[in-house]
């Protein structure tokens, strides 16, 4: 029973460039898939445009104003052009999460630390570049606490901005953890149905399709905490607070 053995990346196509490891792998299909289903989703569910939404333009239109309301309620009207790509990461990462439920064949990319590292740095990027380009050198008041005492200030803004620096890592890891943990103990207990047997094996079972049930939810909130945050930190990036 090796229950962390369904995360190893497996080469399909082996490609390096000047020593860079470039080849396509288990992790590369899954994210491809993930990015094709996105794709088709959203295209699919916006092709007709009918006054009366069927059920696959409703699911669209639902995911659509969800996003839209986190980012409202979060950064503010300012925050809507930056939908396209908070709507895309949304996505992306819940049809991640679900593709990865799928017994047996399928491979969790969002519990590869790197995938969701890289996802996190290019928020934290864009929200330390829209920062910049809003506020100047003015920008960098944002690690300075208001109100805190003056003596204090050597000491908090280093604070301060190893915090920020820290928020990739944050970022990324809570969702490599969730995923990754979830992923093993359905691989652990599913391992003891089959050790057990039929008759003993009963609820190691049920606690299975308990937990699968559970592993949906936790994929749908991590989606959901990872976007939330995004939008929390473009609004301290626009508004700086």
């Amino acid at each position: 029973m090796e229950p962390l053995k369904q995360f190893t990346i497996h080469r399909f196509v082996p490609i390096n460039v000047a020593g860079v490891d470039l080849s396509f792998t288990n992790a590369s299909l899954w994210m491809a898939i993930a990015v094709l289903l996105v794709y088709g989703l959203v295209m699919a569910g916006t092709r007709e445009h009918a006054m009366v939404p069927g059920r696959l333009q409703s699911t669209v239109e639902i995911l659509h104003e969800f996003v839209a309301s986190m980012i409202r309620d979060n950064v503010g009207a300012q925050g809507m052009r930056f939908f396209p790509a908070i709507f895309t990461l949304f996505m992306f990462i819940l049809l991640a999460n679900m593709l990865a439920l799928i017994p047996a064949v399928s491979f969790s990319v969002t519990a590869q630390l790197i995938v969701n590292f890289f996802l996190a740095m290019t928020v934290i990027g864009v929200a330390t570049v829209v920062g910049f380009k809003m506020h100047g050198l003015h920008f960098l008041k944002f690690f300075v606490p208001p109100g805190a005492p003056v003596a204090l200030m050597p000491l908090l803004v280093p604070i301060e901005i190893i915090s920020y620096v820290f928020r990739p890592i944050s970022l990324s890891v809570r969702l490599f953890a969730n995923m990754m943990a979830g992923h093993a103990m359905l691989d652990v207990f599913a391992a003891f149905v089959v050790m057990l047997g039929v008759v003993f094996g009963l609820a190691p079972l049920a606690l299975t399709v308990a937990l699968y049930g559970l592993e949906v939810l936790v994929a749908l909130l991590q989606a959901y905490v990872f976007t939330i945050l995004t939008c929390i930190y473009l609004n301290d990036a626009i508004h700086m607070h």
